[in-house]
């Protein structure tokens, strides 16, 4: 299993994320590209701090005041330039922040720091540098968040800043003061790091290092390196487990349109997956059971988005829901269909060492089935079979009728 570790024994912030994770090994060239759709191209420089040598990364962005649905759109002028997944996942990590900052302020009409147009770059950075490393899971170690006061917007506050701690909190981070004085972490840090984990560091047991980065922040104190480090480990052993939520309402005045858009909103807030079941409600009216499965730190961002928009007066939350999470990989197959050859990616579920499930990737299948004129269906059948035939293959035990 390929694992991202972060260790922000210093703190952390959205430029020091992303140089800690082109250092490690992300597509450079691909992050840059992204961090452009929003800012002039970035630059890239290799520094040292407190001796160490690290990456940092300079947005040259000037400052600006936004709302939530400014962002968006920054966001969504990046799109020909940075894929769907890695936009989505940065309009969580913003919805996170702008949680945090309702919780502290109210209702607010304005982000300030973190509504710049370098913060909306640091974290598409930081999205897409993630997602080129390819990993199969996140740890983050206890993050150092500091003390004394700074200085902003809201004037001058403690550290850690207010909407910092309301982005961790319930966010399942383990966290420590640290050595240095001054705001070692960031609203923005804290978002992505929130939104990154995906394991406990107790479950992560042994492993290898393959891969060490480190980002650089805008200090350099001469005790204490100013970077984040992250590692890709390999490791093995039990069956990754965490914690879910579910998030359940009945409706019965609410469209299948309606529905439909709601499940992809919700999707995109961060949940990790979404349905809606045909149910019999009182009176015999029939009706739909809508079901979300999200994370303790984001199941009350997305009760409130179920409300909004399927306007429904309560929903059910059942806590702390355990669920077990094979471990995945990807996998790339020679499929021929009518003379036609293609190579096209399957994702595979191993478990005890052995793939026991695997899947075609859609888009890529429903593209060459529109190329062939062919019915999708036919075209997934086809790769599958194929990907299960070369799992065989490669078996040195298989058996008359093994998967």
């Amino acid at each position: 299993m390929r694992v991202l570790v972060f260790n922000p024994f210093h703190g952390a912030a959205g430029d020091m994320i992303t140089g800690a994770l082109i250092d490690c090994g992300s597509d450079r060239d691909r992050v840059v590209a992204a961090m452009g759709a929003v800012v002039a191209e970035p630059a890239v420089e290799t520094v040292t701090r407190a001796g160490i040598r690290a990456t940092k990364v300079h947005t040259h962005a000037t400052p600006a005041h936004r709302s939530l649905d400014d962002v968006y759109k920054r966001l969504d002028h990046a799109a020909p330039q940075v894929p769907e997944e890695v936009l989505a996942m940065a309009r969580r990590v913003f919805l996170r922040i702008n949680a945090a900052e309702e919780e502290v302020h109210g209702a607010h009409t304005h982000f300030h720091e973190v509504g710049a147009d370098d913060a909306i770059a640091d974290v598409i950075g930081a999205c897409t540098a993630l997602a080129t490393l390819e990993i199969d899971g996140v740890v983050v170690l206890p993050l150092a968040l500091g003390s004394g006061t700074v200085t902003g917007s809201h004037g001058t506050i403690p550290v850690p800043a207010p909407a910092t701690v309301a982005i961790l909190k319930g966010s399942g981070l383990a966290t420590m003061q640290g050595n240095d004085e001054g705001e070692l972490c960031t609203p923005t840090g804290a978002a992505l790091l929130a939104e990154f984990s995906s394991i406990p560091p107790e479950a992560l047991g042994a492993y290898t290092i393959t891969a060490v980065g480190y980002g650089a922040g805008s200090r350099d104190t001469p005790h204490s390196p100013n970077v984040i480090r992250a590692m890709v480990v390999e490791t093995t052993g039990a069956l990754p487990q965490d914690t879910v939520d579910l998030l359940q309402t009945n409706v019965d005045d609410v469209s299948g349109e309606v529905i439909w858009e709601a499940l992809a909103r919700f999707i995109s807030a961060g949940a990790r997956d979404a349905s809606a079941t045909p149910i019999i409600m009182k009176k015999g009216r029939p009706g739909y059971l809508v079901t979300v499965i999200a994370l303790p730190a984001t199941s009350t961002g997305l009760a409130r988005l179920m409300a909004r928009e399927l306007g429904t007066l309560g929903v059910r939350r059942i806590p702390v829901v355990h669920r077990f999470i094979a471990e995945r990989t990807m996998a790339d197959v020679d499929v021929e269909i009518a003379g036609h050859k293609k190579c096209l990616p399957v994702k595979c579920g191993w478990m005890d060492g052995r793939i026991y499930t695997l899947k075609a990737e859609f888009d890529t299948a429903r593209d060459w089935a529109a190329e062939l004129d062919l019915p999708v269906r036919d075209v997934l059948r086809a790769i599958e079979t194929a990907a299960w035939n070369q799992v065989r293959e490669k078996r040195q035990d298989a058996r008359p009728g093994d998967p």
